[in-house]
């Protein structure tokens, strides 16, 4: 059997370090192509995350706006900071249907979006240890002279993510190096999601840096546009 989760699990922290982890605050700047092509420009370019870890579910402080996102995937509320609700909207992955590349998106569908995106990516690779996943290691490839071991991994159905299917590559280190996925609510677009940048966060290793590209084919990378740029500051843990 594959000792590739372990691996990960380990270089990223541990498990018995994550178990006392319930929640993970990151002050970030989410830019890049797709938020324009879909109407919403500069919306993430100065936001605050709070990410559980035992429940899918992110709070968005949209840093200046007066306005938070409240990401499960059953529901999306939208709030001022107060609390006064500004919408809300249940089932909100159904309001993707239709969508066509350039069809633009409200304030929930970014925070849907956002919210499946950010949670997995923050939650990874502990999250594939959770029950109901399931992993295999498949071949490995070489990039800029390391070998990096992929490990595939299948999503249950009950939590919210790009696409059922998805690889993380992992480096020598066992840090995670790529996550290659197509995302389903985006008709299937590919992404090539590059990590660097880590820090030690309290014991756990955290990425601090995200690039996004698509691909083609054999997942040969497509270089313009940049479609997603994550610069996450500030970091703690509770």
């Amino acid at each position: 059997m594959s000792n590739l989760l372990d691996l990960a699990v380990s270089a990223h922290g541990g498990l018995g370090r994550w178990n006392k982890v319930k929640s993970i605050r990151a002050a970030a700047s989410i830019t890049g192509a797709i938020w324009f092509v879909k109407g919403q420009g500069d919306a993430l370019k100065d936001v605050i995350m709070a990410v559980e870890t035992n429940k899918e579910r992110l709070v968005m402080d949209f840093v200046g706006q007066d306005k938070r996102s409240i990401f499960e995937p059953a529901r999306i509320v939208l709030e001022r900071m107060d609390g006064t609700r500004i919408d809300a909207r249940d089932d909100p992955e159904k309001s993707f249907e239709g969508h066509q590349r350039s069809t633009p998106w409200d304030d929930i569908h970014v925070a849907y979006f956002s919210g499946e995106a950010l949670w997995t990516y923050l939650n990874t690779p502990f999250l594939y240890t959770h029950e109901g996943f399931a992993t295999e290691e498949v071949s490995s490839i070489h990039v800029e002279g390391e070998t990096w071991r992929r490990l595939k991994v299948t999503f249950p159905d009950s939590v919210k993510s790009h696409s059922r299917e998805q690889i993380s590559c992992f480096g020598p280190d066992g840090l995670l190096r790529r996550h290659d996925y197509t995302v389903d609510i985006l008709g299937g677009a590919t992404g090539l999601n590059f990590a660097s940048a880590y820090r030690d966060v309290d014991g756990i290793i955290v990425p601090t840096k995200r690039r996004v590209y698509a691909y083609e084919g054999d997942y040969q990378l497509v270089k313009e546009p940049l479609l997603v740029a994550i610069d996450i500051g500030e970091v703690s843990l509770a």
